[in-house]
């Protein structure tokens, strides 16, 4: 495996950080000039308490710089940014470090992929991982790499599994400890998921944990025959850590093959859950299945919010998931037990979900090979689009989509490397997204802004009372976080399909928004002032 390494001159100097400890990534978003995980802190909340850009001034945000990659593809990533530097990953395992003042390139990074891989649904990545000295990035061909900061160059890269049996990785890892944690892709293949870590200056391998139990292991049981074999559990996207508990928080993805069951009849564990995992170990403490024995392709994968709040009068510890099935759930995240639950979307696949934490499945929803109408669509209510937390508001905002399908099944031979699939979808409609604000104490939809399409762009909050989010359109938007009111929008030219970041440098808040393959960086004027009134601005789309 070759790579491609390109520095800028002596520019590749100003890239030299402190090297980042796990107390600066426990802090999360403390140091207002960073942003050192791709959740913003361990809780995944994106609620940043910077407050200069306000809803009084956000009218005049207005970009100040773009950094174009001239890469084909889109950005699903969340930049890391420290000191004054801007790490990002972008299609095709590409990479850059960028100055945060200018846009200006100082290091930039291409791994030569193999031509025979094959990839089931883009060939993104979404970011580094941060620790020390070094950077981690996940890659397409199933490996971890090991990056210098301050010159790109390439310090180890170790193979998670093998490529040609389907797997690949998408997903930014988590630093826990001194521990890399990184999920597999590759359920569309029959591939065997898991989650594993490694050790962060070696590159070792410290544990496995296997989304599909094996013979003897509690849950195989749930699995028909030796249908674990391909079961699926895919785990590509970013999970939590609650530091207190020692618990790393992970989605899991379907079962295989996706749209056919009656090959692996029974629950499929620890498929479309979220799972509890001991942090030094990797077993399994706990587990919450949203879909059993799911034929719609309803992955887990979304990401686990952690929040501290008051329910019922009693404080709570609580894990906050909307899912792709169309529900929204609370969980206590001590042990994995249901508080609230509630559809967020059209959902007609199940009447609700049971004081038992199982959902009332509807009769005739399963795909056939004529055709069963479902809602939501196959992308499901929302997807790997990261949400936000406001302790304030004590709102959960989440993209939301507003689409239906036929979903056909048939029986398909497994054949290893091969697509696995059992099925297809067809939407009944174009559809269309929202952003809404959620009550986590009922599952409750407190406000909401439609958009013209089913979006696929992540959230950021702020401490000054602001939403961010974006658009299939091309729009990114700022709203107000108690009332949903559309503040501010800025065309950039393509699909958004990341979350806003934000950052202090030089006593200046910044914006980042990845759009198809540019990155755009947002900034207030010097001197802002809000107007002495901010007028009432009629939204794209409304």
């Amino acid at each position: 495996m070759t790579v491609t390494l390109a520095l800028i001159g002596s520019l590749a100097a100003s890239a030299v950080a402190q090297p980042v400890t796990t107390a600066e990534i426990a802090k999360g978003l403390a140091d207002p000039g960073s942003w050192l995980t791709y959740g913003g802190d361990y809780g995944s909340t994106r609620h940043s308490p910077l407050t200069q850009i306000t809803p009084a001034n956000v009218e005049q945000l207005a970009a100040r710089w773009a950094f174009q990659t001239a890469q084909l593809g889109k950005f699903e990533a969340t930049p890391i940014v420290l000191n004054g530097v801007i790490y990002i990953t972008g299609p095709n395992n590409t990479a850059w470090a960028i100055d945060a003042r200018s846009g200006r390139q100082l290091w930039s990074y291409r791994r030569d992929l193999p031509d025979d891989m094959d990839i089931c649904c883009g060939r993104v990545n979404r970011g580094f991982a941060v620790l020390g000295d070094r950077l981690y990035m996940n890659t397409l061909d199933a490996h971890l790499l090991a990056f210098d900061m301050k010159t790109g160059a390439v310090l180890w890269d170790v193979a998670i599994d093998d490529y040609k049996l389907g797997y690949s990785a998408t997903s930014a890892p988590l630093v826990v400890k001194d521990k890399i944690v990184v999920g597999i892709a590759g359920a569309e293949y029959g591939i065997r998921g898991f989650i594993d870590a490694y050790d962060a200056v070696t590159g070792k391998r410290a544990w496995r944990f296997w989304t599909v139990p094996g013979p003897g292991e509690k849950g195989n049981e749930t699995w028909e025959g030796d249908s674990w074999k391909r079961g699926g559990g895919s785990t590509w996207v970013t999970g939590s850590y609650d530091q207190a508990l020692n618990l790393i928080y992970w989605g899991t993805g379907n079962p295989g093959p996706d749209l056919y069951g009656h090959d692996r009849e029974g629950d499929n564990l620890y498929t479309d859950s979220v799972v509890a995992l001991d942090a030094d170990s990797g077993t399994i403490k706990w587990h919450y299945q949203f879909t059993p024995h799911d034929t719609h392709d309803w992955d887990a994968t979304e990401v686990p919010v952690l929040a501290d709040t008051v329910i019922d009068g009693k404080p709570r510890k609580v894990l906050l998931f909307a899912n792709r099935n169309g529900f929204y759930y609370t969980i206590d995240r001590t042990n994995g037990a249901l508080l609230a639950s509630r559809p967020f979307v059209k959902t007609t696949w199940a009447e609700k979900i049971n004081p038992d934490g199982r959902p009332a499945v509807r009769p005739n929803t399963d795909p056939t090979e004529q055709g069963t109408e479902v809602c939501p669509d196959i992308t499901g209510g929302t997807n790997f689009m990261s949400p936000a937390y406001n302790p304030t508001t004590g709102l959960l905002y989440v993209t939301s989509r507003e689409v239906c399908a036929v979903y056909y099944g048939w029986e398909q031979e497994f054949v290893a490397g091969e697509y696995y699939f059992g099925g297809a979808a067809q939407r009944t409609d174009r559809g269309f997204g929202a952003m809404r604000a959620i009550d986590p104490k009922t599952g409750s939809v407190r406000w909401e802004f439609k958009y013209h399409s089913p979006s696929m762009g992540g959230v950021l909050s702020t401490a000054s009372g602001l939403v961010f989010g974006g658009d299939m359109d091309g729009n990114a938007i700022a709203f107000d976080a108690s009332t949903g009111r559309h503040l501010w929008h800025f065309q950039t030219g393509a699909a958004i399909y990341s979350a806003p970041t934000t950052f202090m440098l030089d006593g200046r808040q910044w914006m980042l928004v990845p759009s198809g393959t540019t990155l755009y960086a947002f900034a207030l004027p010097p001197g802002a002032v809000a107007p002495a009134r901010a007028p009432a601005r009629r939204a794209p789309g409304k």
